[in-house]
């Protein structure tokens, strides 16, 4: 049986962090008596975007985590792009939410750490491809 636990551990630590950006958003939607979307209020709308942003790149970096893994990528490599990566949501969602959906350096670089991560998982991957 094959076991990815280096990815198990970060898919886990990415989980908590959605739900954490989940339960921001309802938590808005309780107290604004909102069902759908953030009603018209802007940080309905920043809290909306925060969790909508960490559903979008975590699955895919997690995915290219595993794949890596799962070929052979080396611990040490694996703990270092997780780490980063979660560094990076973290840094993005607290970003959004402190600039109120404008420009804060760690909404934007959290973007760049993210990205940066998936590109290097994504090499990583293409190569052993081949």
């Amino acid at each position: 049986m094959l076991a990815i636990k280096v990815t198990a551990l970060y898919a886990g630590i990415c989980a908590l962090l959605v739900i954490a950006l989940a339960y921001r958003v309802v938590a808005f939607r309780r107290g604004e008596k909102v069902g759908l979307g953030s009603g018209g209020h802007h940080m309905g709308q920043v809290a909306v975007r925060a969790h909508a942003n960490a559903i979008e790149y975590v699955p895919l970096a997690l995915i290219l985590m595993m794949i890596a893994e799962i070929n052979g990528l080396s611990a040490v490599w694996l703990h270092c792009l997780g780490a980063t990566f979660v560094l990076a949501r973290l840094m993005h969602a607290v970003g959004l939410v402190s600039g109120k959906g404008g420009y804060h350096p760690g909404r934007f670089g959290g973007t760049a750490l993210s990205w940066l991560v998936i590109l290097i998982l994504a090499v990583i991957n293409i190569v052993s491809a081949l």
